[in-house]
């Protein structure tokens, strides 16, 4: 598989605060990459080590295959746009200002693009309305436009829908979604929205006091919180022989517990259990989500 961003034992230190430690991550290109963890979590650090703002304390990085201290890597970091904590606009200018400003620092031989670009983010028919007269989503969506100057096909942003409204979430996402799956751009997206993740990425990344504790994929993560029903029974020999007779799909958990992946009439499944020697005793629904998944993960209080 190929990997836009590889890191390996990452760490980051200031003075006797250990933000990062041994962070380990792959970020495969054309992914959208949710990294997911609560505020303090090393979030923000990651970010701002991968985006040059800050030099590691120990291990390594590398952009397509590029090691961060390599002579090449600034090469490979103008294939790189990103929004750090906040989107960096000048507020009294309009949107297309902001971008021929960021093309002038880029040395971009023209302004070529532009046009597009706010197309793309929904910023076309803003005119000469400044900067500082946007709602904070299009604040938010000019971030990204800023970030998209000098065409890279790696976006990295920083808690992008951080305090929007519901409207502004919704364009942000779709924006989100709009660039992976037409302009083939990978996205390192980090949040603490479980929920809207989950409508977005391909692939999940669980950060937990400066270490990355878990990666998955959407795929394996549906599979993993799927819906079933939960049951312990007495005789899990018997239980194992009548879902087989079933037909049922169902998983062992330990000698006396099992998850059956199935709509069953429970009137039916409990007597032929019965039948069979097994009792039930007890029986629950069970349907995991990603936040649900994440705590159970990092354990502790309920974080987001």
């Amino acid at each position: 598989m190929d990997y836009v961003l590889t890191v390996d034992s990452l760490s980051k230190h200031y003075k006797q605060f250990k933000a990062l430690s041994d962070l380990t991550m792959r970020v495969p290109k054309g992914a959208i990459y949710g990294l997911i963890g609560k505020n303090g979590a090393g979030k923000t650090t990651l970010i701002r080590l991968i985006c040059a703002l800050q030099r590691p304390t120990g291990g390594s990085y590398a952009l397509y295959g590029i090691p961060y201290d390599d002579a090449k890597i600034a090469q490979a970091r103008r294939r790189m746009g990103a929004v750090v904590e906040t989107a960096s606009v000048y507020l009294n200018m309009t949107a297309r200002e902001n971008l021929k400003a960021q093309y002038r620092v880029l040395g971009l031989a023209s302004f070529q693009g532009i046009d597009e670009i706010l197309e793309l983010v929904g910023l076309a028919h803003t005119g000469n309305k400044k900067a500082k007269d946007f709602s904070l989503g299009m604040r938010q969506r000019l971030g990204i436009a800023v970030a998209l100057t000098g065409n890279p096909d790696f976006l990295v942003l920083d808690e992008p829908i951080n305090g929007l409204d519901p409207q502004g979430i919704v364009e942000i996402r779709e924006l989100v979604l709009r660039l992976n799956r037409e302009k083939r751009i990978t996205v390192l997206i980090s949040s603490h929205y479980l929920d809207e993740l989950s409508r977005l990425a391909t692939h999940y990344g669980f950060i937990d006091k400066g270490r990355v504790i878990e990666e998955i994929s959407a795929e394996a993560l549906e599979s993993a919180c799927r819906k079933c029903m939960r049951v312990e029974v007495s005789d899990m020999k018997a239980f194992e022989r009548v879902m087989d007779e079933m037909k049922l799909e169902y998983k062992t958990v330990d000698a006396t517990t099992a998850d059956v992946f199935a709509k069953v009439n429970i009137t039916r499944f409990v007597t032929a259990l019965s039948r069979a020697g097994c009792e039930v005793l007890s029986l629950q629904q069970r349907d995991e989500s990603l936040e649900s998944y994440y705590m159970n993960i990092v354990g502790g209080e309920r974080h987001a």
